[in-house]
């Protein structure tokens, strides 16, 4: 897979579902992976510069 370069600018959490969806076959799919990045720490929720707990269930 290629790698893209981020933008300068902050990412939200709708960037991120874009971007997954873009390279997903299906709405579970999308699901499943966000909630696993998000479950893994391999990405963060800021609000503010804080960092926020985001609880998968």
């Amino acid at each position: 897979m290629k790698r893209r370069k981020l933008p300068s600018r902050p990412l939200c959490l709708g960037d991120l579902i874009l971007a997954v969806s873009s390279y997903s076959d299906s709405q579970e799919e999308t699901v499943a992976t966000v909630a696993d990045l998000l479950a893994s720490g391999q990405v963060r929720l800021m609000n503010n510069g804080r960092k926020v707990k985001a609880r998968v269930r």
